[in-house]
């Protein structure tokens, strides 16, 4: 990551007191690298970033039908929700269509971000379950998966097993990339996770909004997972939370999807910039870690403003966009607990 340059700026008065650096890569369909910044071909882990191509495969094969999943669902599958009711009930839905149990799912509980959840938690001191688990629902769906092949679900996180391997392939394909130079982890839920290059997760987004090339089916596959996003993007997230508002200011025209320790990926539908579908990935070297407000609100601080920047570069977001926008950037105006200014936060990166 020594290639990494400064995407941020956090100012107090005159002094610039906090730099946060990170690589860009914006990709169209076809692999052209039409812009980047700092180290286009920085391997990093795509973490959460990944679950649009990890429910590619079951999308493929017919999974949304044979178990009659909705929109809703199927956007939740792609989802790091924030543990809201609404994630909740929809998952139980899921499993109910399945035909599995909660227990089945070996994601670990962990607390809500939706802050309603969060205080309900623990003014009744629930304890959270595996559906609670921001990739409750992607691992609804590969147990799903793996119960319409008829394989094991105790095993179904193992990179052995068969749908593991069926979502490895996939993510090769589309990103176009051999898979012994996927650099594979364990993600943070327990599910195998991948690394690669910037340009070529960039590019998998691309082929994912702009699949024109690829086999009827995978297109298909392709098309039904973004509508699914973009029609439910709080499903994705939550509502408030910078993936859904994004996708909802966007108008059919953006796919977004926030990764863990710094990742994001872009995906731009034909026609909004070019001809051609484009992809974005970017990773913040630091982790860019979540904070909490005393609503119990937590928010990223690097990148929804690095995200916002790319797309004002680009010409992708005008001034109505930015400005409904402009609680996550891309300048921000810092105030302290008493409600004075303090500073600003930037972007100091040129495509």
């Amino acid at each position: 990551m020594t290639s990494a340059q400064p995407i941020l700026e956090l100012m107090r008065g005159s002094i610039v007191e906090a730099t946060h650096a990170g690589s860009i890569a914006i990709v169209d369909s076809t692999g052209k690298l039409l812009h980047s910044h700092g180290d286009p071909d920085m391997v990093a882990f795509l973490r959460s970033s990944a679950k649009p191509f990890q429910v590619l495969p079951f999308v493929e094969q017919g999974g949304v039908d044979h178990f009659g999943f909705t929109q809703k669902e199927l956007s939740l599958s792609c989802a790091s929700h924030e543990t809201a009711q609404m994630h909740l009930d929809t998952v139980r839905a899921m499993q109910k269509k399945i035909g599995i149990q909660e227990s089945h799912l070996q994601c670990g509980g962990h607390l809500p971000s939706d802050a309603a959840k969060l205080k309900q938690v623990i003014k009744e001191d629930i304890t959270p379950s595996s559906n609670f688990n921001n990739c409750s629902g992607k691992h609804t769906a590969m147990l799903a998966f793996a119960k319409m092949r008829g394989l094991p679900l105790e095993n179904y996180l193992a990179f052995e097993h068969l749908i593991q391997k069926e979502i490895l392939k996939t993510f090769s394909e589309m990103c176009g990339i051999e898979l012994d130079k996927i650099e594979l982890g364990i993600d943070g839920c327990s599910a195998p996770n991948f690394a690669v290059p910037l340009v070529n997760a960039a590019l998998g987004m691309a082929r994912i909004c702009d699949p024109r090339d690829l086999s009827e089916a995978r297109a298909a596959a392709c098309k039904k997972t973004t509508t699914a996003m973009i029609a439910h993007p709080e499903m994705v997230s939550n509502y408030g939370e910078f993936d859904c508002e994004l996708m909802k200011i966007g108008g059919g025209r953006i796919v977004t999807k926030r990764g863990a320790e710094g990742f994001q990926i872009i995906g731009l539908m034909p026609g909004v910039y070019g001809e051609k579908g484009v992809g974005i990935a970017f990773k913040v070297t630091d982790g860019d870690a979540s904070r909490m407000n005393d609503s119990m609100e937590s928010s990223s601080r690097v990148r929804p403003a690095v995200t916002l920047e790319i797309l004002r570069q680009l010409n992708v977001l005008n001034g109505s966009h930015l400005k409904s926008l402009a609680k996550f950037g891309p300048e921000k105006i810092l105030k302290n607990y008493a409600g004075l200014v303090t500073g600003r936060s930037k972007p100091v990166f040129q495509l």
